[in-house]
């Protein structure tokens, strides 16, 4: 199954942003930021100059902009293509072979490519938990909290805050800097979350909360490459 056209879908507003089981409270010194596979690969499906991609990229670069001012921690998760089958397991049943090892399928989209200082993960699996190091590097930075953004809502970014949670994490959904196949499967993916310990953000709150006055957009930088293996 290959991945669906999408049309284009207005993102989430404040009034639709469900009220969370419990509001965690984001603060600049415990948070970290995660890029969820914002490769172009996953973004080629999207009307190139619309909602919700055109918006959700800007905030992205607000939101990577700002953590790199204030010295939070800026991580990425970016798939390899040609993966053999014991690196894509399931998801080959599901998905097929996935993205080739091509500039145009791997390459994190611009503006928002890794830059120096910044931690990019092999993605394995839906959750950037799963066969990484990720929680151990929140960690030994002491941070325990981490806002997601890019894509899929209701895959990757769900479950990867989930398994924040599940790791004593406290996640943060950004929910206009997320896109999904759909606006209702984007909207499903924040209730669900919301209900299971998962706060929906505004990319505005988050900056606000982090201490930006502005958002400016991330400078272009060549994209960090991710290495791969099967074990």
């Amino acid at each position: 199954m290959a991945l669906p056209t999408i049309a284009s879908y207005p993102l989430p507003s404040q009034a639709e942003l469900p009220m969370p089981r419990h509001a965690w409270q984001l603060q600049p010194s415990r948070a970290a930021l995660l890029v969820h596979d914002m490769q172009q690969y996953f973004l080629a499906p999207y009307p190139q100059d619309a909602e919700p991609l055109r918006p959700v990229m800007a905030h992205v670069a607000a939101l990577l902009a700002q953590c790199r001012a204030a010295n939070i921690p800026v991580f990425y998760t970016a798939q390899k293509g040609n993966q053999e089958r014991c690196d894509r397991g399931l998801q080959a049943v599901l998905w097929g072979p996935g993205m080739r090892a091509t500039a145009e399928h791997e390459d994190i989209a611009p503006p928002l490519q890794p830059q120096q200082g910044d931690h990019v993960l092999v993605k394995h699996r839906y959750s950037a938990f799963q066969r990484s190091n990720l929680a151990q590097m929140l960690r030994v930075r002491g941070r325990d909290q981490l806002m997601i953004c890019g894509v899929y809502a209701h895959i990757g970014c769900l479950l990867t805050a989930a398994e924040a949670f599940q790791q004593d994490i406290e996640p943060f959904l950004l929910a206009d800097a997320l896109a999904d196949f759909s606006r209702e499967q984007h909207l499903q993916a924040l209730r669900w979350a919301a209900a299971t310990g998962i706060t929906p953000l505004l990319t505005m709150q988050a900056l606000q909360a982090l201490g930006a006055d502005n958002a400016q957009p991330a400078q272009t930088n060549t994209p960090l490459s991710p290495s791969s293996s099967c074990n």
